[in-house]
């Protein structure tokens, strides 16, 4: 999945894949993670968001079935 870069503190690109309503999450430190069941809407709104980190917080990680991938 192709992921853009982002401006944010912890999180250093962003993916989704529509089709399959996936989103990825690659994170500074590495680490990345693809989030289940997410609509457009959310990725939409996350790219939007002035602070991905505070909207990823309030409104993904613990909302979405996750696992790690990398």
């Amino acid at each position: 999945m192709e992921r853009i870069s982002v401006e944010s503190s912890n999180i250093e690109s962003v993916g989704y894949d529509p089709d399959n309503a996936i989103l990825q999450i690659a994170f500074l430190s590495g680490a990345v993670y693809e989030y289940f069941d997410v609509s457009e809407y959310i990725y939409d709104e996350l790219m939007a968001a002035d602070s991905k980190g505070k909207y990823a917080n309030k409104n993904i990680y613990k909302h979405f079935n996750y696992q790690r991938i990398g």
